[in-house]
């Protein structure tokens, strides 16, 4: 008897363990700058990669929804450039076209949905742009 309980209790921990490996967490996700610097000016391109931390792997798919670029970095939150999406590159490269009007440290503040993930991906990525 009391070897089938020890069978039910394995069997029931390895379910909860099977059961949270399975479940990943917006947590589980990170933005990265392709390249940390940038160009001052008009038409400055930026590329970032979406990457699941777990496998390293980049995450092709997402849904960006939300985007702000800013000099938060150099304590100039309010200090905002205009950006726009560019035509998709390398699966898991998101890229932009931005009016970079001031060099210095830019932040590029983003959310995102992922296939497959019930939660918002949120993000910050910091560039430097240099005349």
């Amino acid at each position: 008897m009391i070897g089938m309980y020890s069978r039910i209790a394995a069997l029931a921990g390895l379910a909860v363990f099977n059961t949270h490996a399975a479940f990943a967490g917006a947590d589980d996700y990170e933005f990265q700058p392709v390249s940390a610097e940038i160009k001052n000016g008009v038409g400055a391109e930026l590329s970032i990669r979406l990457v699941d931390k777990r496998t390293g792997k980049t995450v092709p798919g997402a849904i960006i929804f939300r985007t702000q670029l800013d000099m938060s970095p150099d304590g100039m939150g309010e200090m905002l450039a205009k950006h726009e999406a560019l035509p998709p590159g390398e699966p898991g490269i998101y890229r932009y076209k931005a009016d970079i009007t001031m060099a210095g440290g830019w932040a590029f503040k983003l959310q995102a949905k992922v296939p497959g993930e019930p939660e918002t991906v949120e993000g910050s990525v910091a560039f430097t742009a240099k005349d």
